[in-house]
């Protein structure tokens, strides 16, 4: 299966980086380009990529509300938005979570970091930059502002004791190799018991898991 691609940056240089390392993945395949926001959504809508590369400063209409068109909680066919910016910002990455992005990397990651992302977004699991996810999920725990005034629906089913281990170890950036390791079980369990969770809490990916976590003083920081 190739996975089709959208980009969206107002830079052609960073276009054409893009294009040019996921370009030399055998099952990847960049479908469409725009230079703004307005453009991006209206190709998204239309082509319905596997995954949208997303910057977050563009013209017309910025990477965050397109991500919340194509991706947020409204959206009855939601599409896999991957956000890619410059900008390290504890803000960006909290409404692009909230605008239902499934990832979120800095431009200056490495091109294997991106072209993982790429796949993960398109399972429908999700990745953020290794250098931002502890400190930009933490800062969710004692946020009380205006984009934390819906209240959460509670899970439908309290999480077992294994559940909630799980859930610490995903809101502290552990992949599930790790999370198996750790916990001394195998990696298809550590699946079973991620699965079980997103049920609960309804999560639509991993991200969401993670920042769950840390909006409900699940784990504290380490």
């Amino acid at each position: 299966m190739t996975i089709r691609i959208l980009l969206a940056d107002d830079q052609d240089m960073i276009r054409t980086a893009f294009r040019m390392i996921l370009g030399t993945q055998p099952d990847i395949q960049v479908v469409a380009e725009a230079a703004d926001g307005e453009a991006a959504v209206d190709q998204a809508r239309r082509l319905r990529p596997d995954v949208c590369l997303l910057d977050i400063r563009m013209p017309k209409l910025d990477g965050l509300e397109a991500t919340r068109l194509l991706a947020g909680p409204a959206v009855r066919n939601p599409l896999n938005v991957l956000i890619v910016t410059t900008f390290d910002l504890d803000e960006y990455v909290y409404r692009a979570l909230r605008n239902g992005a499934c990832g979120f990397l800095l431009k200056d990651t490495s091109p294997n970091l991106l072209v993982e992302a790429v796949r993960a977004a398109a399972e429908g699991t999700s990745l953020i930059s290794p250098a931002v996810t502890v400190r930009l999920l933490s800062h969710l725990a004692p946020r009380r502002d205006a984009e934390q005034e819906t209240v959460e629906s509670p899970p439908t089913e309290p999480l077992t004791e294994r559940e909630l281990a799980v859930v610490r170890l995903v809101a502290h950036g552990h992949t599930n190799d790790e999370i198996a390791g750790r916990l001394y079980v195998t990696l298809s369990t550590v699946k079973t018991h991620l699965a079980n969770v997103q049920r609960k809490l309804a999560a639509r990916n991993r991200v969401e898991i993670a920042a769950w976590a840390w909006r409900n003083d699940v784990c504290s920081p380490t």
